[in-house]
């Protein structure tokens, strides 16, 4: 497969923070990316998946230029990202969630155009290429008002037009779709699918697990700098057996906690959990996932008896039980044994 992106056992370390008028380091420093590896090749979305601070972002840095890789290599089309990083921009989109990257006190045409410039569109075919993106990303109607009066949706779409502007072959879209409302987030997951119709090559960061696995053609997990599973979505949660992750309803007393003994049963620990007041107490509804073991291989068979009996013996009353079809978020919790929500030591 001809590759359009490569990352070749890429690291990153942070320095130690400087404190005092002598400036000496504080603490040691942080690992936020060690010996990442990674190919993506036309026509493809790779999912790269992790808790915050677990690297995603810095990983990301890296490829589009922003930041230095403290060792290893990237490159963009055969061109290092290190060596010939103006090259390489040439060939890249990228769109980095949580930042502002247009200006809002300009229409979205006059955004377009502006970047266009920059990105050393000539201008009879940046005009062309800016009615084709308007059109494509269905900002027309709005393209000659301030991008301030945008809805949080259109902003996104501006920004992932803006990154289209060079027609660029390979696009790193970090956190696309965070803080939309669901039917906005819907309309720009469209968009990526288009993208990756034309035979672009996309690298997509989220914490959102139902997105990469709607998106994603292979996925990577990354947890504290490291890619710890890698594979299409199906492969991964096929690693699961579905009688590896069990949903169940609890009644009982105020003040238990479900997740305190899910450890004493083998289990990762609890996936998803939410509680509730009814007149008889607490109610508890939570996904327990069966820890995967250190070989690699499938976890074993994950038995409702043990769990319901150790439930009723706690004076919780098991209003359901059943067994669940594993999810990526499943996948994380039996490799990490953390939930995805929860913050990773290295930083990015």
């Amino acid at each position: 497969m001809h590759l359009l992106l490569e990352a070749v056992d890429l690291r990153k370390t942070f320095p130690p923070p400087l404190r005092g008028w002598r400036r000496r380091p504080v603490g040691e420093a942080t690992v936020a990316v060690d010996g990442v590896s990674f190919r993506v090749g036309p026509g493809e979305v790779v999912g790269l998946l992790g808790p915050n601070g677990a690297g995603k972002t810095t990983a990301v840095r890296m490829l589009a230029t922003l930041i230095l890789p403290t060792s290893g290599t990237a490159r963009v089309r055969g061109i290092d990202v290190v060596r010939r990083p103006l090259e390489a921009r040439a060939h890249l989109g990228v769109m980095l969630g949580g930042e502002r990257t247009t200006y809002w006190k300009l229409t979205g045409r006059e955004n377009l155009g502006y970047f266009g410039t920059l990105y050393r569109v000539p201008p009879a075919v940046l005009r062309q290429r800016i009615s084709e993106i308007l059109r494509r990303f269905d900002l027309e109607e709005k393209a000659d008002q301030l991008v301030e009066r945008y809805s949080s949706g259109m902003k996104q779409r501006l920004a992932l037009a803006r990154a289209m502007l060079p027609d660029p072959p390979v696009l790193l879209l970090d956190e696309p779709t965070v803080g939309l409302d669901p039917r906005a987030a819907r309309s720009l997951r469209d968009l990526i699918a288009e993208l990756r119709a034309d035979g672009r090559a996309v690298l997509l960061t989220t914490h959102n697990m139902q997105e990469a696995d709607e998106l994603s053609d292979r996925v990577l997990i990354i947890d504290r700098g490291r890619i710890i599973a890698e594979g299409t979505p199906q492969a991964l949660k096929s690693r699961l057996r579905r009688s590896a992750v069990v949903r169940l309803e609890l009644q009982g007393p105020d003040g238990e906690d479900p997740a305190g003994w899910a450890a004493s049963l083998g289990l990762a620990g609890v996936e998803r959990m939410a509680s509730h007041r009814d007149e008889a107490g607490g109610v508890w509804e939570l996904s327990l996932a069966a820890r995967t073991p250190q070989n690699g291989e499938p976890p074993t068979e994950l038995a409702l008896a043990p769990i319901v009996a150790e439930a009723e013996r706690r004076g919780l009353r098991v209003v359901r039980a059943g067994q669940e079809t594993p999810t990526l978020e499943s996948v994380f919790l039996a490799l990490t044994g953390r939930r995805l929500g929860e913050g990773a030591e290295a930083r990015g």
